[in-house]
């Protein structure tokens, strides 16, 4: 699916504006990502709540079943990364397949309403341990397995693009 890759760049999403969803990370802040996340978040339930909730509109696009739970694991995810670089200096992230991740979990014969649940409170997780970050923490550093750095400001502003991309993904294909 068109799920970014761990190895492939990923500067562009905080140096300008994606052309597709039109996020623009060079006006988000990490003070910012909560709020982003909370407004997307409330979206979803209508989405995963549809009739063709299960339904791929070709061979490559996702399902906005799919879709819903890589959002959610996303969530997940960036918690996880975010807990790991504020615990220790300069960690390594865990390689993070997506895709095998996505047929491993069968993301597509998931329960759209449990999904619905757990990306709300994956969402909301990740939302409030964001806020909480100090100013004196946001140039904490953690790796990509590819050697990628990240800061917490940074990666704060890179996670918020996932999930309002994923939401235009659905809203647009579906």
């Amino acid at each position: 699916m068109a799920i970014e890759p761990e190895t492939k760049s990923w500067t562009w999403v905080i140096e300008g504006t994606c052309p597709e969803c039109g996020y623009d990370g060079t006006t988000v802040s990490i003070r910012d990502v909560p709020g982003i996340i909370d407004a997307n978040t409330t979206a979803w339930p209508t989405e995963l709540g549809r009739d063709d909730v299960r339904e791929r509109p070709d061979d490559r696009t996702w399902s906005a079943l799919e879709y819903g739970a890589h959002v959610r694991d996303v969530h997940r995810k960036m918690t996880e990364r975010l807990a790991l670089m504020l615990a220790e200096d300069a960690p390594t992230f865990p390689n993070w397949d997506q895709d095998a991740t996505a047929v491993a979990e069968h993301y597509g014969e998931q329960d759209p309403a449990v999904v619905a649940r757990e990306l709300g409170e994956a969402a909301h997780r990740a939302a409030r341990a964001f806020d909480e970050v100090r100013d004196d923490q946001l140039e904490r550093t953690g790796l990509r397995s590819d050697g990628s750095a990240f800061t917490v400001a940074t990666l704060a502003t890179y996670y918020a693009h996932d999930p309002v991309h994923h939401l235009w993904d659905v809203r647009r294909t579906h």
